[in-house]
């Protein structure tokens, strides 16, 4: 194997790999780029450091690399505590057959390994529960956001899931809890969305001139009251794939979600959350540990078969129990 830094030293104890395969849907990019995606904290600057000090493949890579479906590489990481995350025993299953996997993601469980996260991941319990590569998301959930994940079983599944989804093909339906009342039982939101903001580099902003185009229509479920306040259980449907899309649209229509530490209340409670700073004041105004957006309906061909399938998720116990005062 080589590295960046022109081969691995050896391993001393403190220091484990992070294993990455590229899936279908990021084929072409950059590995700076790619890799921008997947550690979502670090800076261009920072990435690129890794690429040269940390990275370990059997051939050489650098940041202006393209990758393609299936190309595996590590990371060298030193090994920190882990934040608990709910274990294998909380990943559900939908659906499985020899092409697809689907599986219900509990809140609170990352999606691919991080800086922060290294076992505790869904890709990592999905290699235990299916054998390592036998289960890979075509797609991606916010850490703290529940519900439905779609995996392809082969490298050809996972190829041809990430194509539906990347030219639009899929329909997706999401629950939500806002607060406030909305006027209309239906509203729709349109409006371009970029990346960054000057207090969150990951976080995402409207921008009518530099965004991308963004449309999500919403209905309205139910309207409730909660210690005399009123919030409303939405179904979101994006009609475009951004990052942050339902939670930034649903704010921008004056309906933020619950529990959004990003795009709620406080626009500071982001970044004292990341410094675990956030005092008992803010949490008491956001209600819950989490957003409160649940991926509660899936629909796409199937990649065998090209038959039309659908998968639905009930509501997670965590905003039942909100949504009845408990």
């Amino acid at each position: 194997m080589t590295s960046g830094a022109g081969g691995p030293p050896p391993l001393p104890d403190e220091i484990v790999l992070i294993p990455y395969t590229v899936e279908a849907n990021y084929a072409g990019w950059r590995l700076d780029r790619y890799l921008c995606e997947k550690l979502k904290r670090a800076s261009r600057e920072r990435v690129k450091e890794i690429i040269e000090n940390d990275l370990v493949c059997e051939r050489p890579l650098k940041a202006s690399s393209p990758v393609w479906p299936g190309l595996s590489f590590q990371l060298r990481r030193r090994v920190r505590a882990e934040p608990t995350v709910p274990g294998i025993e909380h990943l559900k299953e939908v659906y499985v057959d020899d092409w697809l996997v689907v599986v219900d993601k509990p809140a609170g469980l990352p999606m691919h390994p991080t800086a922060r996260y290294h076992l505790g991941t869904l890709v990592s319990q999905l290699d235990t529960k299916y054998g390592k590569g036998h289960a890979s998301p075509a797609h991606r959930l916010d850490r703290e956001t529940s519900g439905l994940v779609v995996c392809g079983r082969t490298l050809e599944a996972t190829q041809r899931l990430g194509r539906l989804f990347h030219d639009g093909l899929v329909d997706k339906e999401y629950l939500a809890l806002v607060e406030g009342h909305p006027g209309d039982d239906a509203f729709d939101v349109d409006a371009p969305i970029a990346e960054g903001t000057e207090l969150i580099r990951i976080a995402v902003r409207i921008d009518r001139e530099a965004g991308r185009p963004a449309q999500t229509h919403f209905r309205v479920v139910a309207r409730l009251e909660r210690d005399g306040e009123p919030f409303a259980l939405l179904r979101a449907f994006p009609r475009t794939g951004r990052q942050h899309q339902i939670r930034i649209h649903a704010q921008l229509a004056g309906f933020p979600l619950v529990g959004d530490k990003m795009y709620g209340p406080d626009p500071g409670y982001f970044d004292r959350f990341s410094r675990h700073e956030l005092e008992p004041e803010a949490w008491e105004r956001l209600r819950l540990p989490r957003h409160a957006l649940h991926a509660a309906r899936i629909s796409l061909k199937h990649p065998g078969t090209r038959e039309n399938v659908s998968f639905d998720s009930p509501l997670a116990d965590d905003l039942i129990a909100f949504m009845q005062g408990a």
